[in-house]
């Protein structure tokens, strides 16, 4: 079976210093050459081939389901629907219901699994199975889905309600400070606007997968490649009413997740397993993928700002009516105050968000969740009031930024945060500063973001092996490079070449309790834990080395892999020396590892400014992304090249938001951009060169004043492009994306041709 995945890096330590060295990934080589092995990959003995059967409707009553002819193919174990797994208790919604009970919710979604030898007789078989589907009208448009007299989405009550919604409602939240329609009454300038945004997929590379079996012990195992592990333990034991104890969940090397990989097909596979007494695995194709994972929600936000002539905020109001999809486990209403109200001080406000069940998919989330939307609502909003007062952008910006000990929406002071050293550079570069020289249809556009930051628990071990190697054991799945951070780490406190260091993550049986691989949560959480294990475990050796060298502990340094005295380096013995000295059978010292557990008291924001060059076509709407630049502040850069790599992937996928991406459903709720022909991701001839720059405004509580920086740099793109274009043709998009078609509609309407067949 498999066991935890074990990363070190090959090759030699900076010198002397680790912490804001350029560190290759410690799992670079094993991936580029082949070596990895991922959820789909991993070697089990008697795996049997699972394969979905989905709904082809996207509401509809389930009555009977046929599985004798799937049956009867040779290699078929079995056809499992809703009523064959073992479920006992309640978890999250939507893994709680792996499959359709009675009325499927959306197209795609799972109504039985069948079960054989190979993946080949389990596809065959499962186009075997006939589904008796009773087509009900299906709600696909959110702002429809509360009209009076609408189809409701769930004819069927979902597990925490006892009857039946009146109504596609779903949640309503509202945050209000002082009074914001008497500020907009008599505020001198007024901008309002509708901004839209469609659901997108994660376009991560590896379609979800995973296997589970049970252990002799009646252990239940899960394989899968989750970001989640003790999330998914602690539901799968919840919904199958085991013993957490009796769940182990072993996380699978990540081809990607961006936060659409922290608990989908888990439940299913588990209640497989448990069924038929086999290990069973499951890969999604790419288009089962496409039609039945949980992407980021579509988002209406209706926004008004009201100011002084001088730029001086006076009000904000906005609504959010977020698409919560068929199962709103994860919509994210609650965050609308704090996405809206952004790095500024508001005199007043009043923030309404509202979350509407449909029959699109389960809500999920995606890197800076539904932050590119609501920055583009915002800031778009700031841009076009500024115009309106003749005031510089920036300007408008930087008056109008919270200072530090401000109180944000959620009654927290803020802290210190990078946006006023964003917009200082932001004004000061070349792109900027000679935005009055380019030619007719090009412009420039910027934006300002701020991703709050969360705090997470966390712990680490480090134990000494007695070859002077450090072994870090978290429970931390690696997607962005955190197993080479968090290395560098250990490596700095306690004083070895980061090729001494090996990252093991382990599985939920072994590993101290770690956070999800979200929200930019990994080095601000993890990172603490993991230094201060280091240097526990530096301690003991040096407590058990000062017996060896007759001298006091406090007389000892560990530098470069040297035990030595203090000023006299000619002394020292090197550290695999030392401790293979340790006897751990009589010895009167401790075992030479470190433990440790960490909770932060504040936040860390990381801010990030943007800007976007772009030329349009006038004649056919086409745009151009000619330059973008992202500055963010990440506190320290531990490894600049990580951070780099972070700054691209987030303003790659943020450019694909703005331009290109969108999951589009027919009027019957059917996918039809259901895979990479229909659906457009950004490739590298679409782009431009990126620029990045890295400001540091460390964090108190940060390892070495490290912030997470996954979120920040992936919010500002949809804004800075629609500020460029309407800098470049005087138009303002309000839709994401901004086709060309969007474009040149837009041009149109602004400037009507006087020829009626011109443009047709």
């Amino acid at each position: 079976m498999p066991s935890a995945d074990v990363t070190r890096r090959p090759g030699p330590a900076s010198n002397g210093r680790i912490i804001g060295t350029r560190v290759p990934r410690v799992e670079g080589r094993a991936k580029v050459t082949g070596a990895t092995r991922y959820a789909a990959d991993q070697p089990v003995p008697g795996v049997l081939a699972a394969r979905i059967v989905p709904s082809l409707y996207a509401h509809a009553r389930i009555g009977s389901i046929d599985a004798s002819a799937a049956l009867a193919l040779p290699g078929v174990r079995a056809v499992l629907t809703a009523a064959d797994l073992p479920i006992v208790g309640r978890g999250v919604e939507r893994r709680y219901e792996p499959l359709v009970v009675e009325e499927a919710v959306f197209a795609g979604q799972p109504v039985a699994l069948v079960v054989a030898d190979t993946d080949a007789i389990a596809e065959d078989a499962a186009a075997l199975v006939r589904v008796d589907a009773r087509p009900v009208p299906p709600v696909v448009d959110a702002l429809a889905a509360i009209d009076d007299g609408a189809p409701l989405a769930r004819l069927r009550p979902r597990p925490t309600e006892s009857e039946a919604p009146a109504s596609n409602l779903h949640t309503r939240e509202r945050t209000v400070e002082g009074d914001a329609e008497a500020a907009l009454a008599t505020s001198e300038i007024v901008v309002e606007g509708a901004f839209s945004a469609p659901w997108v997929h994660q376009a991560y590379m590896e379609p979800q997968a995973g296997t589970a079996w049970l252990e002799p012990d009646g252990t239940l195992v899960v394989s899968s490649g989750t970001q989640a592990t003790f999330h998914v333990r602690n539901e799968l034991a919840a919904i199958y009413g085991l013993p957490s104890s009796m769940v182990r969940v072993i996380p699978a090397t990540l081809g990607g997740g961006f936060g659409g990989k922290e608990m989908l097909i888990e439940p299913l596979l588990a209640g497989a397993a448990l069924r038929l007494r086999r290990p069973v695995r499951l890969t999604l194709t790419r288009s089962e993928d496409f039609a039945g994972a949980n992407p980021s929600q579509g988002l209406r936000i209706d926004v008004r700002i009201g100011a002084r002539r001088s730029g001086r905020f006076e009000a904000l109001t906005a609504r959010l009516t977020y698409d919560a999809g068929a199962y709103p486990e994860e919509s994210w209403e609650w965050f609308a105050p704090a996405l809206m109200s952004g790095p500024y001080r508001w005199p007043a406000l009043d923030i309404e968000a509202i979350g509407v069940v449909t029959n699109r998919f389960g809500t999920g989330n995606y890197r800076a969740p539904t932050g590119p939307p609501g920055i583009f609502a915002l800031e778009a909003s700031i841009d076009l009031l500024a115009e309106r007062a003749g005031l510089d952008p920036i300007e408008v910006r930087r008056m109008n930024l919270v200072h530090e000990g401000d109180e944000d929406t959620s009654g927290d002071a803020w802290p210190r945060i990078g946006a006023p050293e964003c917009l200082d550079r932001l004004a000061d570069h070349p792109l900027w500063t000679r935005r009055g020289e380019l030619p007719r249809g090009e412009g420039v556009g910027l934006a300002l973001g701020v991703w709050p930051g969360t705090k997470v628990p966390a712990s680490a071990l480090c134990r000494v092996e007695a070859d002077g190697r450090l072994r870090v054991v978290t429970g931390v799945v690696d997607i962005s490079g955190t197993s080479t951070t968090m290395a560098a780490v250990a490596a700095e406190a306690f004083g070895v070449p980061i090729d001494q260091v090996a990252i093991v993550t382990a599985d939920t049986s072994t590993a101290p309790y770690s956070p999800w691989t979200a929200a930019s949560a990994i080095t601000y959480g993890l990172g603490p834990a993991v230094h201060a294990a280091a240097l526990e475990a530096r301690d003991r050796v040096l407590r058990f080395a000062a017996d060896e060298f007759e001298i006091d502990a406090g007389d000892l340094e560990i530098v470069d892999g040297w035990v030595r005295p203090i000023g006299a380096p000619e002394r020292g013995r090197i550290l695999a020396e030392v401790v293979s000295a340790f006897d751990d059978f009589a010895s009167p010292h401790p075992p030479l590892e470190g433990h440790a557990s960490t909770a932060h008291t504040v936040k860390a924001p990381s801010a990030s400014g943007h800007l976007a060059h772009v030329r349009v076509d006038r004649e056919t709407g086409v745009i151009a992304l000619l330059d973008y630049v992202v500055i963010q502040d990440v506190g320290r850069a531990l490894n600049p090249a990580l951070v780099e790599g972070q700054m691209h992937g987030g303003a790659v996928q943020s450019i694909g938001r703005a331009l290109w991406e969108a999951l589009v459903h027919d009027d019957q709720g059917q996918l039809v951009t259901g895979s990479f022909l229909d659906y457009a991701v950004p490739r590298a001839p679409m782009l431009p060169a990126i620029e990045t720059i890295i400001l540091e405004v460390p964090a108190p509580e940060g390892p070495h004043g490290a912030k997470g920086i996954g979120e920040s740099s992936a919010l500002g793109a949809p804004a800075a492009i629609a500020n460029a274009i309407a800098a470049a043709v005087d138009v303002r998009l309000h839709e994401l994306p901004m086709t060309s078609r969007r474009v040149w509609t837009a041009l149109r309407a602004a400037d009507p041709p006087a020829d009626p067949d011109r443009g047709r």
